[in-house]
């Protein structure tokens, strides 16, 4: 370290000519000692770099040049380096390539490397730079030809003096906030080659000049707030080989001047506001491999000229309003793999020519074809079709029958022939489908039986045939489908029972047997499906009682209704009890076997039978339990009144900060400041401090010496808490949790028998309160409501970030501070359980019904992030309605998830926002809010989004105006 340090000074403070008799070598190794010393290497990647060395030539990551032994290249990508840039790289003044990629270097991005007057190659990608980029970094570009930022956090606008890197070949900041006018002066580097600016927030009009750039191969604004037309100076980029202007807001006819592009390969204006007929010059653009026209408004026939595109893999223009039929010239794409032509008006039957080709993916969903598929899958003969993975031709008006030719197609993994005008049966050939993953055959006019061969399709994950007019029964061949997660069998005909095959299926998530004519009783096997999200049994004519399991015994009563001889909890209908025979002891007879019951007897007998025993030793052992749980309950009581009485000593000067293992002491820790407080624990424990009662411990508040008040959470899980060793440590984990929305754990006390938690008090209440227990016009605006749930998302995301899963999210765990921002409360404490055991923890969060996630249920399910996610949707709903999650009235329970997805269908949404806003919220906030809010409820965890992806959302669904900024 010594040594170190008298280099550090030496290279401050020592002119360069006098530092040693090879002032070039030593120039080199103290620049990347210093440099070495402003970063983190926590993977010792950079062990080899030593001070004392004469050449830093041998060091991992660095070259020299041989000719001057001067390092000429620093290459330390993926190195996990972290820190900042420091001013020890400008010593390497012959340094020609610069690379830190892929590492985590923080902080800002000085002027200082464009001093290195050699450097050709600057990388700095995938990091964690910040902040905009200096007026006068790009001043001295020397002779800079490639620099690539992207995948950083730069923010701010692209400098104007860019342009003054004449030498610059390639252009890279993408991935970053970059925001303003595209610099005009970019279109006079006349010797670029590539420019990639995409995934930003640039706007404006794409200026005029591009027409400069002769050597131009490749330009990506992808993903900006681009608009206008395309200009027509780009036809004469004659060397271009890629152009992407993707998802911006462009618009206009494509400019006449592209067809000059004979050397282009992709082609990609996906979700722009393009608009007009494709021109017929298309087909001259004969190199195109990509082509991607997607999410605009094109209309008109699809050019004959596309034909022409033989070097075409890549065709999406779906989403669009393209009319007429396909051209038969396109048979000619012979080297076509995906073709999308959905979501347009295209008419006419399936081409012919379309299975002549090697295609892999052909999606034909949401157009206006109509006719038979017969003679489309009969040319499929004439050629290989091994290839064909995906075949897309839903939601048509495709009429006949379902070809047998379809087993033909042996490596398909998708085929969705749903939402079409298809009779007949389902041909036995999908059984020799052995790759299929997905088979999607609903909302047809199909009729007949499932066949039998369907357990030849071992690969299925997904088999939909709801909404058609299938009878007869599940085949028992369904059980070789093991693969299968989603069983949709709805609104059909379907007769016979359930058969036992279905429940081997283990993978099975979502079922829907409903609206069919399925008897008997339900297999009880089926209370091993562990991954059971979703079992609807609806509208049948099942009888007997539900099988007994975790997901069973919380099963939505709407998911088992309309099966009148269905009984138990969740139809709310008892099962009738089948007892045994009273067995009798005839006292007239000598016989030692029962004999039969006398109707009539002279004098009192005392007959019990079997049956009454057995009750009577229920009661029995009940009455035994109850003594046994109060005796206990007593002695816990005496043990807590006996360590809360030890805290009530001359005002809390008995709080000790070291351990202690005397059951009538404790030990109190602050994690800031000293443990001082104006009254004694007494107070902590006094009904008339008490503040409210949640799953895990009642809360009091107490004041500090010094005034602040403070929140005292006692822990009601003394005979579950882990050890004192365990429970310190995770509790200190906790305290050091920090964010605006969280309520902050200060401190915590503690004894064998006794556990508080110190917190923050928050002065507001809670979000319940404010819901549900407001009065006149003290309510939440509608600005209060979304900022709430802004911020209660936020907390959420940061706690996830850590690995750390709330587990009880409910408005009564979400407090409002002084400045109507959220404070999420309770996080974290279902780590002090010895383990985390759902069934222990339900019982301690039995009060946030309605927001647990329905895969809580299931001990087999994995718990996540994701029971976070559904708790906070129901949340988002229940802030947004004004209603509880479930409301118990008269005759009906009603589930708020429930009620607003029917709203939704329904179109009527809006009607479901709290009626005491009065019209003064905006329809374009809290209706996407809503929708949110079912998203993040979805069934299958795995379609919920994550907590920072809901922040995203809910930061692009808030968009400041003039007019929402009125609104109270």
């Amino acid at each position: 370290m010594k040594n170190f340090f008298c280099l550090f000074v030496l290279l401050l403070l020592v002119p360069i000519s006098a530092r040693s008799l090879n002032p070039s070598l030593n120039d080199d190794v103290l620049g990347l000692i210093v440099f070495k010393a402003d970063i983190q290497d926590p993977s010792g990647k950079l062990v080899s770099w030593n001070e004392d060395d004469d050449s830093p030539c041998n060091w991992v990551g660095v070259k020299c040049n041989p000719r001057f032994n001067r390092v000429s290249e620093l290459v330390l990508d993926g190195f996990a380096l972290s820190g900042r840039l420091g001013k020890g790289l400008l010593q390497l003044q012959f340094l020609r390539k610069l690379s830190l990629a892929n590492n985590n270097l923080t902080g800002n991005i000085g002027p200082s490397l464009t001093r290195l007057e050699n450097l050709r190659i600057l990388d700095l990608s995938q990091n964690s730079l910040s902040g905009s980029i200096p007026d006068d970094f790009f001043q001295r570009c020397g002779s800079l030809r490639s620099i690539s930022l992207a995948k950083n956090k730069f923010s701010g606008q692209i400098p104007d003096d860019l342009s003054s890197c004449s030498t610059l070949a390639a252009i890279n900041f993408s991935s970053n906030q970059f925001s303003g006018s595209l610099p005009t002066g970019i279109w006079s580097l006349t010797g670029l080659r590539s420019i990639d600016l995409s995934d930003n927030l640039l706007e404006g009009e794409i200026p005029e000049g591009v027409e400069g750039l002769n050597n131009l191969r490749a330009i990506n604004l992808r993903k900006n707030k681009f608009k206008g037309k395309i200009s027509d100076g780009i036809g004469s980029c004659l060397l271009l080989r890629s152009i992407d202007f993707s998802e911006n807001s462009l618009s206009g006819n494509l400019p006449d001047t592209m067809q000059k592009l004979t050397l282009c390969n992709d082609l990609n204006l996906h979700e722009n506001l393009f608009a007009g007929e494709l021109p017929e010059w298309l087909g001259e653009m004969r190199r195109l491999e990509m082509l991607d026209l997607s999410d605009n408004s094109f209309s008109g026939q699809v050019p004959t000229s596309i034909g022409n595109l033989q070097s075409l893999k890549v065709l999406n223009i779906s989403t669009n309003a393209f009319t007429g039929n396909l051209p038969e010239s396109m048979i000619n794409c012979e080297n076509l793999v995906v073709a999308d032509f959905s979501h347009n008006l295209l008419m006419g039957s399936l081409p012919v020519w379309i299975f002549k080709l090697s295609v892999q993916e052909v999606v034909f969903s949401g157009n206006r074809l109509s006719g038979s598929m017969d003679s489309a899958f009969a040319s499929s003969a004439e050629t290989s079709h091994q290839k064909l993975l995906v075949l897309d031709l839903s939601s048509n008006a495709l009429s006949g029958n379902i070809p047998f030719a379809v087993g033909d197609f042996s490596s398909l993994q998708v085929l969705n022939l749903s939402r079409n005008s298809l009779d007949g049966g389902i041909p036995a050939s999908v059984g020799e489908l052995k790759a299929l993953d997905i088979l999607d055959l609903s909302e047809n006019r199909l009729n007949g039986s499932i066949p039998l061969e369907i357990g030849g399709a071992l690969s299925l994950k997904e088999l939909k045939l709801e909404k058609n007019l299938l009878s007869g029964t599940i085949p028992m061949s369904i059980e070789n489908c093991s693969s299968l997660t989603s069983l949709i069998l709805s609104r059909n005909n379907l007769t016979g029972s359930i058969p036992a095959a279905v429940a081997k299926l283990v993978n099975l998530q979502v079922v829907d047997l409903s609206f069919n004519k399925f008897v008997g009783t339900l297999p009880k096997q089926l209370a091993n499906l562990a991954r059971l999200v979703s079992f609807n049994i609806s509208h049948n004519q099942l009888q007997g009682e539900l099988p007994a399991g975790s997901f069973f015994n919380r099963i939505a009563p709407s998911s088992v209704s309309g099966n009148p001889s269905l009984c138990g909890a969740a139809v709310n209908r008892t099962c009738p009890t089948v007892l045994p025979k009273p067995i009798v002891l005839n006292p007239n007879s000598s016989d030692s076997t029962p004999g039969p019951v006398p109707q009539i007897l002279g004098h009192k007998k005392i007959i019990l039978s079997i049956s009454a025993l057995i009750a009577i030793g229920a009661a029995a052992v009940i009455v035994i339990g109850v003594i046994a749980v109060t005796v206990l309950n007593l002695r816990v009581r005496s043990t807590t009144s006996r360590s809360a009485a030890a805290l009530t000593l001359s005002g809390g000067d008995d709080f000790s900060n070291s351990p202690t293992t005397d059951a009538n002491s404790g030990k109190l820790v602050m994690f800031s400041g000293e443990p001082d407080f104006s009254m004694g624990a007494h107070a902590l424990l006094s009904k008339d401090c008490e503040l409210g009662r949640g799953g895990f411990g009642a809360v009091y508040r107490t004041m500090l010496r010094d005034g602040r008040p403070v929140a005292i959470k006692k822990l009601t899980v003394s005979s579950l808490v882990k050890s004192q060793e365990d429970f310190e440590r995770e509790v200190k984990k906790l305290g050091k949790i920090r964010h605006h929305n969280l309520v902050a754990l200060e401190g915590y006390y503690w004894t064998p028998s006794l556990q508080l938690l110190i917190y923050e008090f928050v002065s507001g209440g809670s979000l319940y309160k404010h819901l549900h227990e407001g009065s006149g016009g003290n309510f939440l605006s509608w600005n209060d409501r979304f900022n709430i749930i802004l911020g209660t998302a936020k907390s959420l995301a940061h706690l996830h970030q850590m690995n750390i899963i709330h587990y009880n999210l409910k408005s009564s765990n979400i407090l409002i501070d002084g400045a109507g921002s959220a404070k999420v409360a309770d996080f974290g404490l279902a780590r002090l359980l010895p383990m985390l055991d759902r069934y222990v923890l339900s019982s301690k969060i039995q009060s946030a019904l309605g927001y647990m996630a329905p895969e809580f249920a299931c001990r087999t399910v994995k718990i996540t992030e994701k029971c976070d996610v559904y708790g906070f949707g129901v949340l988002v709903l229940e802030v947004v309605t004004g209603k509880r999650p479930v409301e118990y009235m008269e005759d009906d329970v009603v589930v708020l998830c429930d009620m607003v997805r029917g709203a939704l269908e329904e179109g009527k949404v809006e009607e479901c926002v709290d009626g005491r806003l009065q019209g003064n919220f905006p329809a374009d906030e809290a209706i996407p809010v809503m929708k949110l809010g079912l998203i993040c409820t979805s069934q299958v965890p795995s379609n919920r989004p994550d907590m920072s992806e809901v922040v995203n959302i809910l930061e692009l669904i808030r968009c400041p105006s003039d007019s929402q900024e009125e609104l109270v």
